[in-house]
């Protein structure tokens, strides 16, 4: 362990993660973003999703991610781009994979209040609240350009 660490995992035991993200369009051109409680990039608003599981497919990650999160159930629609997250003082370096989806059942409510989300909320794509989480950044700026090639 490093003399300036309070971790005890050392440089050479940090490997990236991977996760997953759902850019998730209402009728109304609206985006479903959540409001961060923890770690990474806590006090943000994101997009839904979270970690993928050992031997979990990216895409069966993020339909049980929102499911777990905002109780929707979602089909891809596609995938948008990935994200690459690295802060070291955070001890945190993340790969995320985000996709462009569709509500096919189900009605947004936060189901970790009080824990990683602290509320959610549908914005305006072209209106969105700040801070937004850098991860998010990516996708819901590639949501803005499919969504508006559709119009």
């Amino acid at each position: 362990m490093s003399a300036l660490s309070s971790d005890p995992k050392d440089e050479s035991e940090i490997t990236p993660r991977i996760g997953v993200g759902a850019v998730i369009l209402n009728k109304r051109g609206e985006v479903l973003l959540a409001w961060r409680n923890r770690q990474p990039e806590q006090h943000t608003w994101s997009i839904p999703g979270g970690k993928v599981d050992p031997y979990e497919s990216l895409e069966t990650a993020v339909i049980r991610e929102i499911k777990e999160e905002v109780d929707l159930d979602i089909a891809i629609d596609s995938l948008l781009c990935t994200a690459e997250t690295i802060q070291p003082e955070q001890k945190e370096h993340w790969i995320s994979v985000l996709y462009s989806t569709k509500v096919i059942g189900g009605h947004a409510r936060n189901l970790e209040e009080g824990g990683a989300i602290g509320e959610i909320g549908w914005f305006p794509l072209n209106d969105l609240p700040s801070p937004l989480a850098c991860f998010a950044v990516p996708g819901l700026e590639a949501a803005k350009k499919l969504y508006n090639e559709s119009l």
